[in-house]
């Protein structure tokens, strides 16, 4: 029980020191040219995805940098975008929810 709590504490406490290296990775990318910025992948995506933004990622796949959009839309579905950071390209969508 302590090995689990001592955990815990130990996981807690790294939390935001990652989010706070995402944070600088993200703005080093942007500012270097690599990648669009968020409010340029949101645009895009309202273009062909209306609805609310739930929650925006910057992850690293296999070396490439994506945008992981997840919005909600008004007919209720969950919809995941996934945009290549550098270029804007629509890589994969995947929708769940209720249809009307």
């Amino acid at each position: 029980m302590k090995i689990a709590a001592i955990l815990l504490a130990v996981l807690v406490l790294a939390s935001p020191a990652r989010a706070d290296g995402d944070h600088d990775r993200a703005r080093r990318a942007l500012e270097e040219g690599r990648i669009l910025p968020l409010a340029d992948i949101l645009a895009r995506a309202g273009q062909t995805h209306p609805g609310r933004l739930i929650e925006a990622e910057l992850e690293d796949e296999h070396g490439a940098l994506v945008y992981e959009l997840k919005l909600l839309g008004a007919n209720g579905q969950v919809v995941k975008l996934y945009y290549d950071a550098a270029t804007g390209e629509l890589l994969k969508s995947s929708s769940r929810g209720r249809h009307r």
